[in-house]
């Protein structure tokens, strides 16, 4: 029997205080990449800030968009936004788990010309395109002219987006693949930012799901029925299935050896086609789960033969 759906609150937001609104929205959003930013005002005093309102927008031209929300407390504004619109440039750093304590302290509310780069302890390096400096210890850092900058609201915990176009980037030098192009996310080791005091920690949570645009999977609606229907299944089960290309399914001569495999012997020698089926789905998921695709299919076409 199918465990029944759980039941879902739903909140107008204007319904709640911004307060009480704001661990809604940041808690279900995440996690959320950190921009640790960089930047100048009029008179060359340094800010230095994290902001988990934060992503990228396109790699041609290269853009990147963080927000320095109103605060939710009292809607003042933060000393980048008021910086970026001095000096319409920054650095934006990547945060990752070696300075992800000093990061955090980075984001104190001192006072304006106060340089978090020394309550921190950060090493200030000189960028090469923008006055702001980037911060040495970061993994990799973006050096950016502010193109636009967006209000999205007056109130409390209203966004400011801010559009950033990369000029000049740095990357340390273990992060980058063997290969010479891309991050190894492993190396980089990058934190994310979720609700209240919590965060990830990428490189301990990583796992693959090959791309949809490598094949033309057969989709959903091609599973075989018991598949389909699997009460064994989940739906991430099925996904992976449903993403193999209708030639590279196992052919009617691979299953019907497949049924010679000596644990799926065992199962066939069960007394019940009911348990059988149930043992081979298990066999497939099990598969599944440990990567081995082709097999899995093999198990679970066998299954369905047991009907």
């Amino acid at each position: 029997m199918s465990t029944p759906p759980t039941p879902f609150r739903s909140i107008t937001p204007s319904d709640l205080s911004p307060s009480d609104w704001h661990p809604f929205m940041v808690g279900a959003v995440a996690p959320r990449p950190v921009a640790f930013v960089s930047t100048v005002d009029a008179e060359g005093r340094v800010n230095l800030s994290p902001y988990s309102f934060f992503n990228c927008f396109g790699s041609n031209p290269p853009i990147l968009a963080f927000s320095p929300a109103n605060r939710v407390r009292d809607n003042s504004q933060k000393h980048t936004l008021q910086n970026v619109r001095e000096v319409a440039e920054c650095v934006v750093h990547i945060c990752d788990y070696a300075m992800v304590e000093q990061m955090s302290l980075a984001s104190t509310e001192y006072a304006k010309g106060v340089n978090e780069f020394v309550k921190a302890g950060f090493t200030e390096v000189a960028s090469q395109r923008v006055r702001p400096p980037r911060v040495l210890e970061a993994p990799a850092a973006f050096e950016c002219v502010v193109e636009q900058v967006i209000e999205l609201g007056q109130n409390n915990g209203a966004g400011n987006l801010v559009l950033c176009r990369v000029v000049l980037a740095h990357f340390r030098e273990d992060i980058i693949l063997p290969s010479g192009i891309g991050i190894d996310p492993v190396k980089l080791d990058a934190v994310a930012r979720l609700g209240g005091d919590w965060y990830s920690r990428s490189a301990q949570t990583l796992f693959e799901v090959p791309k949809p645009n490598r094949n033309l999977g057969i989709g959903f609606d091609q599973l075989p029925a018991h598949i389909r229907h699997s009460d064994i299944l989940t739906g991430n089960n099925l996904g992976r299935l449903a993403n193999v290309e209708a030639h590279a399914l196992p052919t009617p001569e691979e299953v019907a050896a497949y049924r010679q495999e000596p644990a799926v012997l065992a199962i066939l020698a069960l007394p019940e086609a009911a348990t059988q089926q149930q043992a081979l789905m298990q066999l497939g998921k099990q598969l599944l789960e440990e990567g081995k695709l082709l097999d899995a299919w093999k198990a679970l076409l066998v299954a369905g033969s047991a009907e």
